[in-house]
């Protein structure tokens, strides 16, 4: 005797972020809008670790029509250098994410947006216009 399975409703694989995000869509919070971020520390290169959480973070706001910031956090201002932050920009394009803007947090007394202003600026320019509407 033979069993069959009898499948009426596709399956959906989904990670527990994706089954997070896919349930506050159907209760429709946020108006259903998707924001995520990607916040490295300008301290560092990145490793395979951090490649993980960007396409983690880019791949579900992509994934879902929404967008995604890089936060630059300013932890530790006394190892950060503008040469990461050019590294961790090239390194998340490299993988083939866009990012919607560029935050600065400032720690120590610093005003946001300190670590790089002109890359902040050329990178928010550059993306601007892959927005998509009303966000």
């Amino acid at each position: 005797m033979a069993i069959t399975e009898e499948k009426t409703v596709e399956e959906k694989n989904l990670s527990f972020v994706e089954q997070l995000v896919e349930q506050d869509l159907a209760e429709g919070k946020n108006a259903g809008r998707i924001q995520t971020r990607f916040p490295p520390e300008p301290n560092g290169y990145l490793h395979i670790g951090h490649a993980k959480a960007i396409c983690m973070d880019f791949g579900v706001a992509e994934k879902y029509n929404g967008v995604c910031n890089l936060r630059f956090d300013d932890t530790n201002p006394t190892k950060e250098n503008n040469e990461y932050v050019e590294n961790i920009l090239n390194d998340i394009s490299w993988l083939g994410f866009k990012w919607r803007q560029v935050v600065c947090t400032p720690m120590s007394g610093r005003t946001a947006g300190s670590i790089t202003p002109s890359q902040t600026v050329r990178t928010q320019q550059r993306t601007s216009t892959a927005l998509p509407p009303g966000i």
